[in-house]
């Protein structure tokens, strides 16, 4: 990436947890950045829209912990734009509510480093949102006041007009205030605040881990050391707190707080990720596979230069899709190599993937197995000639019935699979921890995989085992898994579904 000449500091505010509350203008200037400066309330999800080679710096910090000083902080900031770097500071929330962006704004100010604020959503009223509670409504609430719970502790006397705020605005947001919980309720009972005033504290807001715990004034405090609440949350109080029992929306998805491991290949598994978190849950993703070119390209280039042609062209997986147009392009080809082979796609994202090519698919199964494919086949097989691009560990169920069928068969492998040994130490550590609830298997691949990977590591029968058809379920039985939940639409969004329903059931 070509440097800006004298370099440039991007204060971003990353919003306040859920990675998609940033705003378009901070994603897209992060993902141009050169270096990432982030604190501990960004979410680090939004690192994977860095660029690769984007240094990351950590500053981590929180009330007792500090990897970096805001001084070090600073430096850091000046440090890389003098050198012309574009740098990304990414900050929870907004980076001028209590974010201290200020600060760092006027010190690249103050040295001549050219900078830009790019406002975030903040905590102080996505928090409450996600909590079901609006800090404005017109029946209750017509003003609202942000303060901060935790001010600069060498400060000998307060600056927060106890005496005035605490009457004076109906709504007021405090904004990392555990740690002094206590002294704030007294401040405002003190200063007039009933004390029967509902009282909210809402820790890691817009995460999947969300914790809500509601009182009042009287009794939050020993609420909140009752369930263990610890930094960091925001508090509210008033009266728009009861309002959390009709509007409450994000605790109630489906999924909410359970934990949900995601085994697919990397650039796999957002789809299914995507569709876990839509449901609320807290998913961790973990590939246990991945792909790679086959051994050789003999078979495969063969049949591509096969001149009398094929028949049909049968596709098992969008990735058999994506690695055989590769390889024809590899070879200076394309599609037209095929000839007037008829294309098969066996299951909706497979032929999804055939069709973002503008290729016709002549026959999709209704089900998304060999064996069905064996059953509904549109014409009779044979003396057809029938090739078939898939990996190379691929079941033989489907190639040896059609050849006893009379087909001609070609199989092709044109990809691998194999163990993906990078997060090894990371899948144990997790399995070792036990906070799992579900563990996802999309193919019979990723099982035998996860259990390569897992060794000795027993999956404790408190995680239920969600499989995306009956041949990956097989597959995790022959592991010594008995899954829970097996997906009656073997897609992505059929085993989403199943594990919905089998949720709801409970």
């Amino acid at each position: 990436m070509k440097h800006e000449r004298a370099g440039m500091v991007y204060l971003i505010g990353a919003g306040p947890g859920d990675p998609g509350l940033i705003t378009v203008r901070g994603a897209h200037l992060l993902a141009r950045a050169d270096v990432v400066v982030t604190d501990r309330l960004a979410n680090p999800t939004l690192l994977e829209s860095a660029r690769a080679d984007a240094e990351i710096v950590y500053a981590g910090k929180s009330s007792c912990d500090h990897y970096l000083t805001q001084d070090e902080i600073i430096a850091v900031l000046i440090d890389r734009a003098q050198q012309g770097k574009v740098v990304a500071r990414l900050k929870g929330g907004d980076p001028f509510v209590f974010g201290r962006g200020g600060e760092e704004a006027v010190a690249l100010a103050e040295v001549g480093i050219r900078f830009e604020v790019v406002p975030g959503i903040s905590s102080s009223v996505a928090v409450p949102a996600y909590a079901g509670i609006p800090v404005t409504h017109r029946f209750d609430a017509a003003s609202f006041a942000i303060i901060t719970g935790h001010e600069a502790p060498d400060k000998s006397n307060s600056d927060i007009k106890w005496d005035k705020i605490s009457t004076a605005v109906d709504t007021l947001v405090f904004l990392m205030g555990v740690e002094n919980l206590e002294n704030i309720i007294e401040q405002l009972v003190a200063n007039d605040r009933p004390a029967n005033t509902p009282v909210a504290v809402i820790r890691w807001g817009t995460h999947p881990s969300q914790q809500t715990v509601v009182g009042t004034l009287s009794d939050i405090v020993a609420r909140c050391e009752t369930a263990g609440v610890k930094p960091p949350a925001v508090t509210i109080v008033g009266e728009v707190v009861k309002l959390r029992e009709t509007i409450s929306w994000f605790e109630t998805k489906l999924l909410f707080g359970k934990r949900v491991l995601v085994t697919r290949a990397s650039h796999q598994a957002s789809a299914l990720t995507n569709e876990l978190r839509e449901l609320g849950a807290d998913v961790i993703e973990i590939p246990v596979i991945k792909f790679v070119p086959p051994d050789d390209y003999d078979i495969v280039d063969a049949a591509i230069m096969r001149s009398e042609g094929f028949d049909w062209v049968l596709f098992t997986s969008a990735n058999g899709v994506d690695w055989f147009v590769k390889r024809l392009f590899e070879l200076g080809l394309d599609i037209r190599a095929m000839g007037k082979a008829k294309i098969g796609a066996i299951g909706p994202k497979t032929a999804s993937a055939l069709e973002n090519l503008r290729l016709k698919v002549d026959y999709v199964p209704s089900e998304y197995i060999a064996e069905a494919v064996l059953n509904e086949f549109p014409e009779d097989v044979g003396s057809k000639a029938i090739l078939i691009p898939r990996a190379s560990e691929a079941r033989d169920e489907l190639p040896d019935g059609l050849r006893a069928k009379g087909a001609e068969v070609v199989v092709a492998p044109v990809y691998k699979t194999v163990a993906d040994e990078s997060q090894r130490d990371t899948l144990r550590d997790t399995l070792c921890g036990g906070n799992l609830d579900i563990i996802t298997f999309t193919s019979a691949s990723t099982v035998t995989n996860f259990l390569s990977l897992a060794e000795d590591i027993k999956v404790p029968k408190s995680m239920s085992i969600a499989c995306i058809g009956p041949i990956t379920a097989d597959a995790a039985r022959a592991g010594g898994l008995e899954p829970a939940i097996i997906a009656e639409e073997y897609t992505i969004e059929g085993l989403v579904q199943e594990i919905a329903s089998n949720l709801n059931k409970r």
